[in-house]
């Protein structure tokens, strides 16, 4: 028997694994609920939600070829061990997962239980990363090579396969992820406490599949302009990420789409041809690329949850964090309307575009002076797309820790007038604002007593002051980055971080690109600039 372990690739089309397994013989498809990983610190009750969407699709689409998706809860090595010891089986096929410590650990006892039972464990490459790399040259023409590889094709029905009713069941003591604390001793308050955001994404491959279609069909024509603010980019953003990082769609699967939908535009005579839609499809490939290029930065150093990337920053805000202000940010209660309004935005929709992104975590860490761990952990809960890879390597550059990044301090009132010219998204999500005029709506704090009377808004009562200067605040910050920037061993520490994850500029893609005579996906330029900028989300 072959076992075929789901994790975080909730999909049959595009399944290496399962397409490998089935050619076998008698395939048993597993999931497994481990309290340890789905109630960790990073996780929060709309990421389990999420999951049991994806999974019922998951469960449909398997019936479709004959197989019942069989699900334990248990830790990884107690399940494996219990269906081993009910009927043996010889392999174990799954992805790779470049997830956090937990999952590692995880991985890592599991491959030594397949040691002592003789079990071979054969895993395939999800995404771009890879295993014990020991050198970033070439790595994007890997990229390249197995996102222009053939997609797996939809599996055939199975016939003939009949497994024992005591493992082949899909019995499970709960439908709904808010009832987990039926099963487990192990559920933190939070995930009884706190109801699932009203306004998140739903999961499940349709609902990817139908994202991807509206996106190529001209919902993304101004993608690259309107990605930036987050009036627009709740539309113009493909809105894939959370799909990605459940698995309910591959990323090769998706730029096989964009091709097809680039090969479809050329066909078109000039007056036909959509506008803006080259230009985007280009942007949100570059970004998929780099969804690959931050995980691989996890997977080749997996201590960057926990520590600096440039060790040399170490002791700089550990030992000053202020809780009272970390809980005003988490809040959205710090008196900036424009960090407020993403805060608010983020608990009720588990989603906020990437500049805004980057913002709260900068204003975090400069203006509030908070070491990037604690707000890393809160805005993992609040990400409904969390992506480990993603997330650390982010919080890490949006903090000024890595040694290789211009620190990006984000002024929040310029960052609300560029973004937010006429104060409509923070009208929406600060109510209390409601009534200020325009003059004043970024910057309440400056309006005289009598006309905070006269609007009905009386800071402190019902809207906060700001809870520091934020201009002051960045001064001190940079002043403080900047002395240990100077010490004698920066400069050395920080080459080695650059030659242990910084893209190379040398672009050995645009050579293997023009070798093929083939458009260009992402210029050298692009890659050095994002690498200094980064990217929160993957579009």
């Amino acid at each position: 028997m072959q076992v075929v372990w789901f994790k975080r690739d909730l999909r049959v089309f595009d399944h290496a694994p399962l397409a490998s397994a089935l050619r076998q013989g008698a395939v048993l498809p597993l999931v497994i609920d481990e309290a340890s990983i789905l109630f960790a610190q990073d996780q929060s009750l709309q990421h389990g939600q999420f999951r049991e969407e994806c999974l019922e699709e998951l469960r449909r689409e398997l019936l479709k070829i004959g197989a019942i998706l069989h699900r334990e809860c248990g830790e990884a090595v107690q399940v494996l061990e219990k269906i081993w010891t009910t009927r043996k089986f010889s392999h174990l096929w799954s992805h790779e997962e470049t997830g956090n410590a937990l999952t590692y650990r995880r991985d890592l006892a599991v491959r030594a239980w397949c040691k002592t039972r003789k079990v071979e464990w054969i895993e395939y490459r999800q995404f771009g990363v890879i295993r014990r790399l020991k050198s970033r040259d070439g790595w994007s023409n890997q990229w390249d090579m197995l996102m222009r590889s053939p997609c797996i094709s939809p599996i055939q029905r199975l016939s003939g396969v009949v497994l024992p009713k005591s493992i082949y069941s899909d019995a499970h003591p709960f439908k709904n992820f808010s009832d987990a604390s039926k099963w487990t001793s192990q559920t933190p308050k939070r995930f009884s406490e706190i109801k699932d955001k009203p306004q998140r994404q739903r999961g499940g491959r349709k609902a990817a599949l139908m994202l991807l279609s509206s996106f190529l069909e001209g919902r993304g024509a101004n993608y690259s302009k309107g990605m930036s603010s987050p009036l627009s980019a709740e539309m113009v953003c493909s809105r894939l990420s959370p799909h990605l990082s459940q698995g309910t769609v591959s990323i090769r699967e998706i730029v096989h789409a964009l091709q097809e939908k680039r090969v479809e535009i050329d066909t078109l005579p000039i007056h036909l041809k959509p506008k803006g839609m080259a230009g985007a499809m280009r942007a949100f490939e570059s970004r998929l690329y780099w969804h690959c290029h931050f995980i691989q930065k996890l997977e080749s150093q997996p201590s960057i949850e926990f520590e600096n990337i440039h060790r040399g920053f170490d002791g700089m805000r550990e030992t000053q964090f202020d809780a009272s202000r970390f809980q005003a940010w988490s809040k959205g209660e710090t008196g900036y309307p424009m960090i407020d309004a993403c805060m608010r935005m983020l608990a009720q929709t588990g989603w906020i575009n990437f500049r805004m992104r980057a913002m709260l975590a900068s204003f975090s860490a400069y203006q509030l002076w908070l070491h990037w761990r604690e707000p890393a952990l809160h805005l993992a809960r609040e990400f409904l797309d969390y992506e480990p890879g993603i997330h650390y390597s982010q919080i890490q550059m949006q903090s000024g820790v890595t040694g290789i990044n211009t620190p990006r301090m984000y002024n929040p009132v310029k960052q609300a007038r560029d973004q937010d010219p006429d104060g409509m998204f923070v009208k929406r999500w600060i109510p209390e604002l409601q009534s200020v005029p325009h003059d004043w709506i970024f910057e309440p704090w400056l309006m005289p007593p009598s006309l905070q009377n006269r609007f009905g808004l009386v800071l402190d009562k019902d809207y906060p002051s700001p809870i520091v200067d934020h201009e002051v605040a960045a001064r001190e910050a940079k002043q403080r980055l900047s002395l240990f920037r100077q010490a004698t061993d920066f400069r050395s520490t920080a080459k080695k971080v650059l030659s242990r994850h910084g893209s190379r500029q040398s672009n050995d893609r645009n050579v293997t690109e023009r070798k093929k005579k083939t458009p260009s996906t992402t210029s050298s330029k692009a890659i050095s600039k994002r690498d200094t900028q980064g990217t929160f989300d993957f579009g």
